[in-house]
């Protein structure tokens, strides 16, 4: 089965890297037009370069802004369709692992990390969706993480943020039903990023990053027995943007190789 998105416009937070460039660099294959988000310019820079490499597409725009804040994140968004015209996939998928006792998390924190995953998400959707209902065709995907649906033990402020945005998916997903707009979330599990990557960095291992990441799938009992690929997480959210997934709606998939205890 051939995934395609010709014609179409994606935006993706934290696209520069480990899924988002992932994500960016698949849709750009499909034949989608990509614009990227991120803090750092020079990651930026680094991906839609390897996006034009890739795919062969000259259409990709870049834009570097901190996604927690309303005011960068309309500049952004002007700037984005202004290059490559209205919206039709929006990918909310910017983040970090913020955890920790329960105790030891300050309201700074909570807002911090409710600003970045939540907020950021409900917003960029507010500006997306009117260009979506007037073409009767859009696709907003929420990337999450497993913890939304089965909270762990010193999971906050990440699992309670991720909830909301679960959610927020479904209530989305109901209302803009009649104007063809499908909102789904996909749910991460252990998948190879650059999250994992700056922890083996600084665990002073002498080990590979291969058996890092062997041991982090076996300490945490995956079932598939291995940490997913991020370009494996990038074909599922390709599918789900495409007309192949057009009465998928509403639905929180994982993508974690059998983890969550949850379906």
């Amino acid at each position: 089965m051939e995934v395609r998105l010709d014609g179409k416009v994606a935006l993706i937070t934290g696209g520069s890297l480990g899924l988002g460039r992932a994500m960016a660099i698949r849709f750009a294959e499909a034949g989608a037009s990509v614009g990227i988000t991120a803090r750092g310019e020079e990651a930026l820079a680094s991906t839609a370069a390897e996006i034009r490499k890739m795919s062969g597409s000259n259409r990709v725009a870049t834009f570097a802004c901190d996604v927690s804040n309303s005011a960068p994140l309309e500049e952004m968004h002007k700037s984005i369709t202004s290059e490559l015209g209205p919206i039709d996939i929006l990918v909310n998928n910017a983040g970090t692992s913020q955890r920790g006792p329960f105790l030891g998390v300050s309201d700074e924190l909570w807002q911090n990390d409710l600003d970045l995953k939540l907020f950021a998400a409900i917003r960029l959707t507010r500006l997306t969706i009117p260009s979506m209902k007037e073409k009767k065709w859009g696709r907003i995907i929420n990337v999450l993480n497993i913890g939304a649906k089965a909270p762990p033990a010193e999971g906050a402020p990440t699992a309670v943020s991720r909830a909301a945005g679960m959610a927020l998916t479904k209530a989305l997903a109901g209302e803009f039903a009649k104007d063809n707009i499908l909102v789904n979330a996909l749910l991460v599990g252990l998948i190879d990023s650059n999250q994992h990557l700056i922890r083996h960095q600084s665990s002073n291992s002498t080990g590979s990053y291969e058996s890092f990441l062997e041991d982090m799938a076996t300490s945490q009992n995956i079932p598939l027995g291995r940490v997913g690929k991020a370009e494996e997480f990038a074909d599922v959210a390709c599918f789900m943007a495409s007309d192949r997934a057009s009465y998928l709606s509403g639905t929180a998939l994982n993508v974690d190789g059998g983890k969550s205890p949850v379906v």
